[in-house]
Formats: structure tokens, sequence, C-alpha cells
């Protein structure tokens, strides 16, 4: 599928983007090598390839080096709510902006 310069006028328009003549052609060639890409990669024959739930997946059994999910700074609630006009349950109290 190759785009032609009245495709690019027509994306540029609807996407209310002003493009210069030469922004035009480097637009162009930048999609259609995309194009070209897409069509790579669906020429690629992938019958009886499992998909994969993580990247990580492909590695088996690697421990990933993740850091522990313990919080690292104190809880400051009440501190930070301090200049807060409205407060009830630890939460911040606005004024009702939706009917």
């Amino acid at each position: 599928m190759a785009l032609t310069p009245q495709d690019i006028a027509r994306v540029a328009h609807l996407a209310r983007l002003e493009l210069r003549p030469d922004e035009t052609g480097r637009t162009l060639s930048q999609l259609n090598g995309f194009f070209t890409l897409v069509d790579q990669m669906n020429a690629v024959n992938t019958d009886g390839v499992e998909p994969l739930a993580h990247p990580a997946a492909v590695l088996g059994e690697v421990a990933l080096r993740l850091r522990e999910d313990i919080a690292s700074e104190p809880n400051q609630r009440e501190a930070s709510q301090v200049s807060a006009p409205a407060v009830e349950n630890g939460l911040f109290l606005v004024p009702k902006v939706i009917e």
C-alpha cells in the first residue's frame, strides 16, 4: 500500500497539520517506508508460533532484576492536606463540576 502526495495532504488536513512542500515529501517517504516494513512483517510465516504473554517469557525461568515494591517515602497525607480548603476522611473535597 503506497501513499500518494494527495493522501498525505488529506491526512494532514484531517489532523489539522500544515505541512510545507519539503515536509510533505519527507513524510510521504517515511510513511511509505513504514508500510513497506509492515508488508515485510506480514509476509513472515508465523504458523505454529505461539504468542508471548510477555517479552521475557522467551527467556524461560530467568529472574528479572526488579526492585522490591516497598514504600520509600513516609506517609505525609496530613501535612499535604493542611492547606486544602476542605478535607474529609483523608480526601480532598472539591466543588461538583458535572451535573
